[in-house]
Formats: structure tokens, C-alpha cells, sequence
């Protein structure tokens, strides 16, 4: 009987009292999910929207060349002596232009 009665009160309590964790649940995942893949997303398509005529970029598979001309929905790369491939802005990797023009620094140990 006593058991009964215990299960019975766990259950009670407020309507306000039950959604508290739901709501704290929603805010978790809000913050350790859904926000930094906005971030991630926005800071790609900036990143796809910088890219300028003359950048050597890499594409998804591996592809390494230079940026010849810009459309809207894509470049065409210039991978080789007069071999021209239409890509599209998604298939773009990453940008080697950057990392060839900054010096690179050497750390000494003593």
C-alpha cells in the first residue's frame, strides 16, 4: 500500500512544474546543436561568396585550381594549361591562395 501511495504522489504536481525540464532540455539542445550549425553553415557560405577570380581553391574531391571566372551558382577552374571544369560554388573545399602568401615562421627551441 505504501508504494501505491508513493506513486501516486511522484506523479502530482503542476503543469508549470512538468514542462521545466522539457524546456530546459530544448534549450541545451538549442545551444549545443542546432546553433553551431548555423554558424558553421553561415561561415561557409561567406566563405563561398569571398572567393574571387584568381584564388587557387581545392574542391571536394580533391580537385586543385585556380578561379578563372565567377558565376552565380558556379566557377569555372582553370586545373591545368588551357583544361578548363565548370564546378559548382558547393564543391569548393578550401582556399590554398592564403596559406601560399603568408610567411611561414619556424618556432626555435632553446
Amino acid at each position: 500500500m505504501t508504494t501505491l501511495n508513493i506513486l501516486l504522489q511522484a506523479g502530482g504536481g503542476s503543469a508549470f512544474q512538468q514542462i521545466i525540464p522539457i524546456a530546459l532540455i530544448m534549450i541545451v539542445f538549442y545551444f549545443f546543436m542546432i546553433r553551431p550549425q548555423t554558424k558553421k553553415a553561415k561561415l561557409e557560405k561567406d566563405f563561398k561568396e569571398s572567393l574571387k577570380k584568381g584564388d587557387k581553391v581545392v574542391t571536394i574531391g580533391g580537385v586543385h585550381g585556380k578561379i578563372i571566372e565567377v558565376q552565380d551558382k558556379t566557377f569555372t577552374l582553370e586545373i591545368d594549361n588551357n583544361v578548363k571544369v565548370k564546378i559548382e560554388k558547393s564543391a569548393i573545399s578550401a582556399e590554398v591562395t592564403k596559406q601560399y602568401q603568408e610567411p611561414v615562421t619556424a618556432e626555435v627551441k632553446k
